[in-house]
């Protein structure tokens, strides 16, 4: 995610809540009118956000429908049980969409295909989290608008901002690659939105998260810091305790994402946390206190600057508040927060983080080996985590090690 200038929000804010209670003589507030159960379909819903999503909307009394691959149940499925259909977010391919080494599909004539399992059906909105090329999500948002469906909720990304605070652009617009250094993905998020805004002028909900974090987090970004100040020691804490900091907890996003579709809620919003930018140093402060006896060691920006490539830089959720990402991480909330997003404290979210990420790894570790299985007795070359069991982001311990000994024995740099 990049950008350089300080945040402004985008888009308007249009809520729809319905007929409100009128006041009663007493001087008591009345409660507010029950929500109407929705039909809410999700265009995905087996990932990191999804399963936060349907949770959230079961609790609420709403009926859930999911689409998607299939694929991600085999190895993680569903805890809960909602109406399930099958497709492909490209309309041109069949859900069981797996290529041969020639590039070709090995299945072309498998069913179902693209969106037909979505083909005559309807729902009060739709919450897309799985939408990544604007071709896929047009032809999504496309047909669900002919069909009847009134909002769209389109989880975008605050990368869809450039340096300039403006949105992103790309020189081939058509492109469906992400790039080698995913240097497209804020380009075709832009994209994206445009093409739900398309289909749905007046039902346009776009929603743009920063960092999402917490349990069920693949990429353990913001999951590194409790985690690595949990096994004690001397910790590399980059940058200044002062530098800025933003995030969204997945379970107040999926809270929030509930709350857009029974208002009826539409326009464009920054989904970040927490009310106001926190400082680096509390958050890196509460890690230490959940435990471990770590010890923070504070390498400033322009001493990384000297010895650490940029390319090399692995210090997940910080951006030094200079340069290119000076204004990264202060982006504004505030339109998202009239709309009821509310936060969770950060000791919440480093609690929960920690404990789940044990048994998260038990079981990356049992699926690996579930997997390097499968693909011996079917003679395929497996593509698996080298090390199921260690972070998926931040410095090894060695290389963290040698730049403390580094930075203590030049700390001037």
């Amino acid at each position: 995610m990049r950008t350089g200038l300080a945040a402004a929000a985008f888009g308007m804010l249009h809520a729809s809540c319905g007929s409100s209670s009128q006041s009663s003589p007493s001087s008591t507030t009345p409660s507010p009118a029950p929500v109407k159960p929705k039909r809410i379909l999700i265009l995905g819903g087996t990932g990191f956000i999804g399963p936060k999503t349907v949770a959230a909307a079961l609790a609420r009394g709403h009926q859930v429908t999911i689409f998607n691959r299939g694929k991600r149940e085999k190895i993680q499925p569903l805890e809960m049980k909602v109406d399930h259909l099958y497709g492909n977010r490209d309309p041109d391919l069949p859900a069981e969409d797996d290529k041969g080494p020639d590039g070709k599909l090995l299945h072309p004539d498998a069913s179902p295909k693209g969106l037909e399992q979505l083909a005559g059906k309807t729902w009060d909105a739709v919450i897309d989290n799985s939408g990544f090329f604007p071709r896929h999500v047009s032809a999504s948002a496309q047909l669900l608008a002919k069909q009847g469906v009134g909002q769209y909720i389109y989880i975008s990304s605050i990368s869809c901002y450039d340096e300039t605070s403006k949105l992103a652009t790309l020189a081939d617009p058509k492109v469906e690659t992400m790039g080698a250094q995913f240097e497209n993905y804020g380009g075709l998020k832009a994209l994206c939105e445009q093409a739900v805004a398309a289909a749905l002028p007046h039902g346009a909900t776009i929603v743009r998260p920063g960092y999402i974090v917490g349990p069920g987090d693949p990429t353990d970004r913001f999951t590194y810091w409790p985690m690595r100040c949990a096994a004690g020691g001397e910790v590399l804490a980059p940058g200044s305790p002062d530098d800025p900091l933003q995030w969204i907890d997945v379970r107040d996003l999926a809270d929030w994402l509930v709350t857009l579709v029974e208002h009826g809620t539409t326009g464009t919003f920054n989904a970040v946390a927490p009310a106001k930018p926190a400082r680096w140093g509390d958050v890196l402060a509460t890690c230490v206190k959940a435990g471990g006896g770590a010890k923070l060691t504070w390498v400033p920006q322009t001493w990384l600057e000297k010895h650490v490539k940029e390319e090399d830089e692995d210090f997940p959720i910080w951006s030094p508040p200079v340069g290119k990402t000076a204004g990264f991480l202060r982006w504004s909330n505030e339109r998202a927060k009239a709309a009821g997003l509310t936060f969770r404290t950060v000791e919440d979210t480093v609690q929960a983080l920690r404990a789940w990420f044990p048994t998260e790894i038990e079981r990356r570790v049992k699926v690996t080996a579930e997997l390097a299985v499968k693909a011996k007795a079917e003679g395929k070359e497996p593509k698996l985590e080298a090390h199921p069991d260690a972070l998926r982001a931040g410095p090894s311990r060695d290389k963290e090690q040698k730049l403390l000994a580094q930075f203590h024995a030049d700390p001037a740099g």
